[in-house]
């Protein structure tokens, strides 16, 4: 797990071992908060043995920024602290967590020790604040990456947490294209620091507005290709042509895995936008070429 001191008092800390998802911390002279757990065991308990007992203090509450698992289910590892969400992040932990975790540990034995731990405070409307020492954190909706997720913005140092909104490769499988476009936009007007993305190194203040321009570009270019793919009868046929580098953004994005996400977001875009696509079936010889139309301006 790799550690950083972004200002007094505040850290990140990055997986190395799961698509670079992020956490972090905010230390107070008495007690600390913890921003999202980490995808393994392992991470989580690095996190909680650096402030316990390397800072020498005890951590009062945990906050999500949403309900995916590498950013949630590491809750259980805190023992006493108070779990802070979005309403909405209870409610799909509430109603997913449980059968997604007996699956995954089908697939990795380390997660027997994990369990599913429910936000105990949650906010629905506007934002809600905490301070911590001479810090003020403001918990901030940010949908688009998923309908619950939220930023934790810290005041004085001006630095977002933006959980899954601000990523190397927009994700909006589980979101809505047009919410995470909005998010972007409102990110860029904070006037910040620095930004912890979701997954990925921290963002630089002269780095943040190039960032958020290409993120919106390559979710223009997403929506186009998706638009372009409904003019045809099978139109995934037409999305696995569409590779991550056409529509603006790197493979090697997000420890390699930007080509299978990339991938996810134009079929989950699809099906926002047009439902389930008609199969193709071995028989079938339709020439799909007669559904093509000029592109979209």
């Amino acid at each position: 797990m790799q550690r950083e001191r972004v200002a007094e008092n505040l850290y990140s800390f990055q997986s190395e071992t799961y698509a670079q998802v992020t956490a972090g911390a905010v230390i107070g002279p008495n007690w600390a908060v913890v921003i999202d757990t980490l995808a393994t065991p392992e991470d989580t308990l690095q996190i909680r043995s650096f402030i316990e007992h390397e800072l020498n203090t005890p951590i009062r509450y945990v906050i999500n920024t949403h309900y995916h698992a590498d950013h949630s289910w590491g809750n259980c590892f805190f023992n006493g602290a108070t779990i802070i969400s979005h309403g909405l992040c209870r409610q799909q932990l509430e109603t997913k967590g449980m059968a997604s975790l007996q699956e995954a540990r089908k697939h990795n034995p380390a997660l027997r020790q994990v369990k599913i731990v429910l936000p105990h405070m949650t906010f629905d409307e506007g934002f809600l604040s905490l301070r911590v020492g001479k810090k003020n954190l403001n918990l901030i909706p940010l949908p688009g990456p998923s309908s619950d997720n939220i930023g934790i913005l810290v005041e004085e140092d001006r630095v977002l947490f933006a959980g899954d909104a601000f990523m190397p490769l927009p994700y909006l499988v589980d979101g809505d294209v047009d919410d995470l476009t909005a998010s972007l936009k409102k990110i860029g007007k904070m006037g910040l620091e620095n930004v912890i993305q979701g997954h990925g190194d921290i963002v630089l203040r002269g780095e943040i507005d190039i960032a958020i321009k290409e993120n919106l570009a390559y979710l223009s270019a997403v929506r186009k290709a998706v638009r372009k793919a409904s003019r045809r009868k099978y139109p995934f046929e037409m999305l696995a042509e569409v590779n991550v580098e056409s529509c603006g953004k790197s493979r090697v994005l997000i420890g390699g895995l930007a080509e299978e996400l990339h991938r996810r977001n134009l079929r989950g875009l699809y099906r926002q936008m047009y439902g389930e696509p008609l199969q193709p079936t071995d028989d079938d010889d339709f020439d799909d070429e007669e559904y093509d139309d000029e592109d979209d301006e």
